[in-house]
């Protein structure tokens, strides 16, 4: 299955041939987790449970862990994230309240590892 190629936050991406490019397996998995992990709840009015909205945790003292937690349940929501072996999530907290996570989880269509690493 595809969907169309996009980057959080930013607009659909153009293909080589000028056409709206597609993303399909590991790309479109990657794709999709972002979106639920930056998207808050009751944001998507379809579905209003959907979304981590680990935007909520910048500057908060301390969030490691939650950042961690919530993370590790949504991407296990995800269809294209495998349940076992269970992503790995790690939340590294900086002195100025920027928190980076590295996730190393296992694509479910290819069987492959992946790893996502960006900050908030």
């Amino acid at each position: 299955m595809s969907d169309l190629a996009l980057e959080f936050g930013g607009d659909l991406l153009v293909g080589p041939t000028g056409d709206l490019l597609l993303a399909d397996g590991s790309t479109l998995t990657e794709q999709r987790v972002l979106r639920r992990l930056l998207t808050n709840p009751g944001d998507y009015i379809w579905q209003i449970t959907y979304g981590a909205g680990l935007g909520q945790f910048v500057g908060l003292p301390g969030v490691g862990a939650s950042v961690a937690g919530v993370s590790r349940a949504q991407m296990l929501l995800e269809s294209g994230v495998s349940v076992s072996p269970a992503p790995v999530v790690n939340a590294l907290v900086q002195e100025d309240g920027t928190v980076t996570l590295s996730i190393k989880y296992a694509d479910a269509s290819s069987g492959g590892t992946s790893t996502l690493t960006f900050s908030l």
